[in-house]
Parts: structure tokens; C-alpha cells; sequence
């Protein structure tokens, strides 16, 4: 049995709008390769295998597209479901991939919840996506299976995250809407403004580096993301449904959180130390693909990104682009991993390469 784990695709509109201009918001472009990475796992020597695939969070980027033009956190089942309406119809190709790969035999896809795609809770939208890729498809916030724990990982920063008992307040007219975190508030108003002057903002790391370059490189634009950064806490101050806005301090603690991503191998570590079925722990949400091995043969994977990351490493000073996955070989005798790899996607004829191989 194989146990794949792909996140943060970030899935937008399209690369096209409907009038034929650019998409400036839409961040995956590798429709092709998802293609044959799928077909890859579900035809000749894996037709029959068991193959589960985990889409582990970050997979649709509702947080940063529109709904008919409007940015808006007021983020109802209806809203919900013209957004993922409006994806499906971007990337066609993509879900007609997940589609196919369910409908082999032995194949199985789970879908966990990411920030930027928190909407996915709505009852109504997974019943859209189960409608487009199959029955079969499952939502879950994370899963153990044979000794793995995967987890988009956003649950560790408070601001991307809220307790599973607060994921709905009671909006205008007593209208249920998402309660959306601090971060997600942020992306939605924020990152549309700043990626019309730098399309690329989001994706680079580190970001606190870039943050620095702009002061001393692009002082213009450090200015006017100063200035609008400062406009926006103060609008959200006073607006009603935005509880995680309402006091500066506060808002002046995470965004100095922002430009930094916690290491996210420490919670791997913490979860290994609280339990011992657990194995292989993997998880998304920083964009930057890593491994590590602890005692015992335990192994952290974070899969990284399907987009491209424009990086402020000196060493580098280039866009980094690597399709990356783990790929877990799972023993129905022993019922628990026995190696685990990073791999990347390379395409059709070179399928892929190994970055990680290791026994658990």
C-alpha cells in the first residue's frame, strides 16, 4: 500500500479570468503534471495497488480569490459555494484527474482542511466536491493510519487557526458565516492589494529577509505596504465579525509573527513524545519542503509546495519551483510504513526523483 501527500497548492480562479485577462491571484499552474502524477499512481504497475491519496490542506486558495468581484469575510455556505464553483471551472483538468484516480480500483483521496481553505468545513462544499470528484471522497481535520499522522499543520500558530467548537458565528440578519482567524482576515484584504504591485509577496522565504531588502532596496513599496497595513488595522478596529481584530496590541504581536514560520519540526518532536504509535509525522503550510529523523528511527516530512518560491537566500537568489511529495510504502503484513520518501514530480518520462529515502 502506498500513502501519498501532496499540499499547498493554493488553487485559485485560473490562470485566465473570463474576460482573458491575467489572473495576478492564481498561484498553480501545473494542471499537466498533477495530471500525470495522478495517472502515474493509478495505471500499469500501480493499477491494482492500494493507493491512498491525502491532499493535506492548502489545496484551494479561497481565501484569495474573489466571489463576482467582491472580497468579502462575510463567508456563508452560498458565498462558499461560488467560490469553489468558480475554482472547479479554472482548473477542469485537474479535478477531472482526482476523478479518474477514484474511480480506479483500490484508490482512496482525503481531504484536510487547510487555513486557506477553512471553507471547505461548510457541509454544502463538500457535498459540491464529492459531487465533482466522487462519494468516495473524505474530509477529515487529520489522520492516523499505520502509524502516520498527517496534519496541514496551521493549528500550531494561533493566528491561522480556531478551536473546532468556534468555526461559526452568527453574521448579519443572524446569518451563520465562517469565523475566520486572524491570518485568514489578513490574506483576504491584504495580500489582493500588495500582489497587484507585487505579484509575489506571499510566496517568498524568508519572508522577514524580504521584508528588510524592501527597506533598503524598495523603500517606495515598504512605505505603502507600511501605509496600508496600518490603514487596514485601523478599519478592522471598528468593524463588527472580526473579533480577532479588535485590539492593536494584538495586532501588532502577530504581525511582527507574520515574516517568520515556526519550526515546525519541534511540534513533530512534541506529537512523537506524546505517541508512541506514532512513526512518520507530516505535515504543509510553511512552503518550504524538509525531513527530519528523530531517535527511534521517527521521521518529519513537510511536503512543501506545488508553486513557485521566489527566495531571498543570497546563495539562491532565484525562484525555487519543486513538485514535492511524500510517498509512504505501507506493509499490509506489518501494517505500518516501512520506508518513507520526499520525493519531486519531474513529469510523464522522468516520473520522479528522490530527495528523501529512509526506513522507518
Amino acid at each position: 500500500m502506498l500513502l501519498l501527500v501532496v499540499s499547498d497548492l493554493h488553487l485559485g480562479k485560473g490562470r485566465y479570468l473570463s474576460n482573458g485577462q491575467l489572473n495576478i491571484l492564481e498561484d498553480f499552474d501545473e494542471d499537466e503534471k498533477f495530471v500525470e502524477f495522478l495517472d502515474f499512481y493509478s495505471t500499469d504497475k500501480y493499477e491494482n495497488e492500494e493507493v491512498h491519496l491525502v491532499l493535506n490542506g492548502d489545496i484551494l486558495n479561497l481565501i484569495q480569490i474573489d466571489v463576482e468581484g467582491v472580497f468579502t469575510h462575510f463567508w456563508t455556505e452560498e458565498h462558499t459555494l461560488k467560490a469553489v464553483k468558480s475554482i472547479i471551472n479554472g482548473h477542469p483538468d485537474f479535478f477531472k484527474s482526482l476523478k479518474d484516480f477514484l474511480k480506479k480500483p483500490n484508490k482512496k483521496i482525503t481531504y484536510i482542511f487547510g487555513n486557506h481553505d477553512f471553507a471547505m468545513v461548510w457541509p454544502a462544499a463538500q457535498e459540491l466536491l464529492k459531487r465533482v470528484i466522487g462519494a468516495a471522497l473524505v474530509f477529515e481535520e487529520q489522520i492516523i493510519t499505520h502509524g502516520v499522522l498527517v496534519e496541514h499543520g496551521h493549528r500550531f500558530e494561533k493566528i491561522n487557526s480556531v478551536p473546532k467548537n468556534k468555526y461559526f458565528v452568527d453574521g448579519p440578519n443572524g446569518v451563520k458565516i465562517l469565523n475566520l482567524p486572524w491570518g485568514s482576515l489578513f490574506c483576504l484584504y491584504m495580500m489582493p492589494l500588495l500582489k497587484k504591485e507585487r505579484p509575489y509577496i506571499d510566496k517568498v522565504r524568508p519572508l522577514s529577509v524580504y521584508v528588510r531588502w524592501c527597506f533598503l532596496h524598495d523603500f517606495r513599496f515598504f512605505v505603502t505596504t507600511l501605509f496600508t497595513t496600518m490603514k487596514y488595522l485601523f478599519k478592522t478596529r471598528f468593524a463588527p465579525y472580526t473579533r480577532y481584530n479588535k485590539n492593536f496590541k494584538t495586532n501588532w504581536k502577530v504581525l511582527a509573527k507574520l515574516s517568520v514560520h515556526p519550526k515546525y519540526e519541534k511540534f513533530a518532536k512534541r506529537i512523537f513524545l506524546r505517541r508512541s504509535d506514532i512513526n512518520v509525522v507530516i505535515m504543509g503550510h510553511t512552503h518550504v519542503a524538509e525531513w527530519r529523523r528523530f531517535p527511534e528511527g521517527k521521521i518529519y516530512f513537510n511536503t512543501g509546495t506545488w508553486n513557485p518560491v521566489p527566495s531571498m537566500d543570497i546563495g539562491l537568489h532565484k525562484n525555487i519551483s519543486k513538485l514535492t511529495y511524500a510517498c509512504i510504502e505501507i506493509s499490509p503484513e506489518k501494517g505500518l510504513a516501512t520506508n518513507a520518501f520526499l520525493n519531486v514530480w519531474q513529469g510523464k518520462w522522468r516520473p520522479y526523483r528522490e530527495e528523501v529515502s529512509t526506513t522507518t
